[in-house]
Parts: C-alpha cells; sequence; structure tokens
C-alpha cells in the first residue's frame, strides 16, 4: 500500500518548522513521504535580514541549507518555485530553473500530492505610500538584503570619492515600517539617529 504524500510548499520559519515535524513523526517511521519546496537552497530566519543587509551578519554562517536539513530530518527537499496548480488532479507544475546565463539547469516538474500546505510567507507593504514601490528597497528575502548592502556600500564610496567634501555631506535614510524594529537597523548601520528618519505606516499607528 502506497503511502500518502505531503507536499510544503514554503520553507519559511513556518514551513520549515512543519516539515521537520512532520519528518520526525512520520517520515522517518515511513508512514508519510514529506516534501519541501522552496526556491531558494537555503533558509535564514526573516526577522535576521536587517543584520545581512547592513553586513553585521554573514547569511553564510547563519543560513540552513534544506537539502542537509531534510537529510537528518525525515524529509526530503526540491528546489523549486510553484507555477501551478490543479486542485481536481491534485498536482503542481515547479517553474524550470535557469543559472546566471539563462541556461536550464532543470526543466519544469509535475509533482503529484495527496495532502498540500502553501506556507508562501508574506511580503513587504508598502501602504500606499507614494513613491516606495518604484524607489525603496524591500527586505523580503537574503538576496534583496545582499543587494541593498552593496548599494549601500557604493554609496558610502561615491561620498568618499568628494574628499574633504564627505565631511559636510550628510546620508539620509528614510526607513517605512510597521513594528518597532525599524529602529535596530539604523543601531545596526551606527548611523546618528539625525540620519535616519523613521516612518510609521497608518496600521502601526492604529495598533498602537
Amino acid at each position: 500500500m502506497a503511502i500518502p504524500r505531503i507536499v510544503v510548499v514554503g520553507g519559511g520559519a513556518g514551513g520549515l518548522e512543519l516539515v521537520t515535524k512532520l519528518g520526525h513523526k512520520l517520515g522517518r517511521k515511513k508512514k508519510a513521504e514529506i516534501i519541501l519546496i522552496d526556491r531558494n537552497s537555503t533558509h535564514i530566519w526573516k526577522p535576521l535580514l536587517h543584520e545581512v543587509a547592513t553586513g553585521v551578519l554573514d547569511s553564510g554562517l547563519d543560513e540552513v541549507s534544506y537539502q542537509g536539513h531534510s537529510k537528518t530530518h525525515g524529509y526530503k527537499f526540491q528546489r523549486g518555485t510553484l507555477e501551478s496548480l490543479k486542485r481536481e488532479e491534485k498536482q503542481l507544475t515547479l517553474a524550470a530553473i535557469h543559472d546566471t546565463k539563462g541556461t536550464v539547469l532543470l526543466p519544469a516538474r509535475q509533482l503529484s500530492y495527496d495532502y498540500l500546505v502553501l506556507s508562501l510567507g508574506s511580503v513587504s507593504n508598502d501602504f500606499g505610500t507614494e513613491g516606495v514601490a518604484e524607489y525603496c528597497h524591500f527586505l523580503d528575502s537574503p538576496q534583496q538584503a545582499e543587494k541593498f548592502r552593496r548599494d549601500m556600500l557604493d554609496t558610502f564610496l561615491r561620498f568618499s570619492a568628494n574628499g574633504d567634501k564627505c565631511e559636510r555631506q550628510q546620508l539620509n535614510v528614510a526607513i517605512i515600517a510597521r513594528v518597532p524594529r525599524a529602529w535596530s537597523y539604523p543601531q545596526s548601520c551606527l548611523m546618528p539617529p539625525r540620519c535616519c528618519t523613521a516612518m510609521a505606516s497608518p496600521l502601526w499607528k492604529t495598533a498602537r
């Protein structure tokens, strides 16, 4: 008799904890096949991304390899991005994976399931603030955090290229957030308060 297949899409804090517990309870005992799907090969706790963005934290030291973690916790891992879902057939399609040159590393794949859990997490909300979607850096992934860090270092380099004028210049950083953790960013950057402005969203003001 075939064992049921449980597929979890999304290896964030919730998805990773779920497949770990299912792996311990069912996967190791061969009572079910547990599969985790994520577009990244590693997991890093999202509240730490501001430390990656400022260079305080090396993501390579704190991230968890899904492949290695799955081997020791009774589940399987497949890298991929959910492209489509057929609920009636209980089948999902994973998009093809390409390298940096656009060459296909893995073609699109179909995967059947008996039980499906979508643990896709959340993304930053600009709350309709004008200009945010076009010009703001978002910290929803390690890739975005690394891009911000590179852009920040490039900005510092441009400032330092001005020589003596650099001391008379001020770098202004505006942070739009709905939680007090926004203040941890300038502290991580070691920026003086006068250089940083935190803009609370209407949702955060209401929650207070």
